[in-house]
């Protein structure tokens, strides 16, 4: 079953659509869920305390979709929260 279960992508904005392309050329049998959160872009001039909300955000976002693993493409988001949420989602 979670081969069938698309992978998810996040970043603050478009950016991250290399990094969905590169995944898709390495991993060319995977589905995936992209999210840009051009909303609240750019990421670097918040506040960690809002960047990791922002991201939280997002990752809930891709869980409801029911993915198997999250990618963090935004380099504010990953050194902001990434260690923040591999701590609530170990």
């Amino acid at each position: 079953m979670e081969k069938d279960k698309a992978i998810g992508i996040f970043d603050s904005g478009l950016g991250g659509l290399s990094v969905l392309k590169k995944l898709k050329q390495e991993l060319p049998g995977e589905n995936f869920i992209f999210y840009g959160d051009q909303k609240h872009a750019p990421y670097g001039e918040k506040s960690e305390e809002e960047v990791r909300s922002l991201s939280l955000s997002a990752y809930r976002f891709l869980q409801e979709k029911g993915v198997k693993a999250t990618v963090i493409a935004c380099n504010t988001a990953t050194s902001a929260a990434a260690p923040y949420l591999r701590e609530l989602f170990p």
